[in-house]
C-alpha cells in the first residue's frame, strides 16, 4: 500500500509539473474538480500536491477565482551570516520590489513583545506590518514591533520604502550590532494568508528575530513571513577546531601505527 501511494504521489507531481511548465505565466489552469479528474487523483490528493507547486513559487491560487501559473524570474537568494534587508537582496539581483499595504500603530505591548523588548509591562510599542511585492505579487509579509522609544509612528518618513532595518541604519541611531533569529516552516495564519494572497494552512518560512544595539538592548522584535519559491536562504559554517583537532589527532596515531 505504501509503495503505491507513494508512486502515484510521484506521478502525480510530474503531471502537475508538466503541466505547469507547457502553460504561460498568467495563464489559468483548470478547476480543481476538473483537474482532479483528469488526473485521476481525489481533491484532497490533488490540494496537497498544489500546495508544494504554491510553495515554490510556481503557481498562485486565489480564492474564487481559481489558480493561474506565475514561473517566477528571480528568487532572492542570501546566506544568513549577516542580516540585511529584502530591498538590498533584490537591488543585488536587479530585482525591483514595492510596499503593498502598510500598518503602522501605536499600542500597549502584549506580555511576550514587552519580555522580548525587556520592557515593563503594558509599555507602548510601536508595531509596523507591511507585504513586498515582487513580480507583481506579494512574496513576504512583515512585522516589526519596537520601543516608542526607539521608533514612533511619526518618525517613520513618507518615502518609508518597508525595511525598519534600513531605516534605522540610516538614522544610525541606535547603533545596531547584532541580530538572533529562530528559523521554522509554519502553517500561514488567517491574517498570514489574506496578506500574502495564500490559502491558510500553506506552508511559509518564519524568521522570528530580535535586533540588538550595541548595548545589548533589543530594539526590534520581528516577524517575516517568505514564500519559499521566491527566497533561498544558506548558512556557511565553519568546520569546529575541536573536530579539526580530534582528526589530525587520529592521522596521526594511524602514520605512527598506534
Amino acid at each position: 500500500m505504501v509503495v503505491y501511494h507513494s508512486s502515484t504521489t510521484h506521478q502525480l507531481h510530474e503531471k502537475l509539473a508538466s503541466l505547469i511548465a507547457s502553460r504561460q505565466p498568467g495563464e489559468r489552469l483548470p478547476s480543481e474538480p476538473e483537474l482532479a479528474r483528469q488526473m485521476g487523483v481525489s481533491r484532497a490528493t490533488l490540494r496537497e500536491a498544489m500546495r508544494t507547486f504554491e510553495t515554490q513559487g510556481l503557481i498562485r491560487r486565489r480564492q474564487g477565482s481559481g489558480t493561474y501559473v506565475i514561473h517566477p524570474a528571480h528568487v532572492i537568494e542570501s546566506g544568513l551570516e549577516v542580516l540585511e534587508s529584502i530591498e538590498t537582496l533584490a537591488e543585488r539581483i536587479g530585482l525591483q520590489v514595492s510596499m503593498g499595504a502598510l500598518q503602522v500603530e501605536r499600542r500597549p505591548g502584549s506580555l511576550q513583545e514587552t519580555q522580548a523588548l525587556g520592557l515593563p509591562a503594558q509599555a507602548e510599542v510601536t508595531q509596523v506590518k507591511r507585504v513586498i511585492h515582487a513580480e507583481g505579487r506579494p512574496v513576504a509579509y512583515l512585522v516589526d514591533i519596537l520601543p516608542v522609544q526607539v521608533l514612533a509612528p511619526q518618525d517613520i518618513p513618507e518615502e518609508f520604502s518597508g525595511s525598519v532595518l534600513d531605516l534605522l541604519l540610516q538614522r544610525g541611531e541606535p547603533a545596531l550590532l547584532s541580530s538572533r533569529t529562530e528559523i521554522n516552516a509554519v502553517n500561514a495564519a488567517s491574517e498570514t494568508a489574506r496578506a500574502l494572497g495564500i490559502q491558510r494552512g500553506d506552508v511559509l518560512l518564519r524568521f522570528e528575530a530580535l535586533l540588538y544595539d550595541d548595548r545589548g538592548a533589543v530594539v526590534d522584535y520581528s516577524f517575516s513571513y517568505f514564500l519559499p519559491g521566491y527566497f533561498r536562504f544558506h548558512v556557511v559554517r565553519r568546520v569546529g577546531e575541536v573536530n579539526n583537532s580530534l582528526l589530525r589527532a587520529g592521522a596521526s596515531r594511524s602514520a605512527r601505527g598506534d
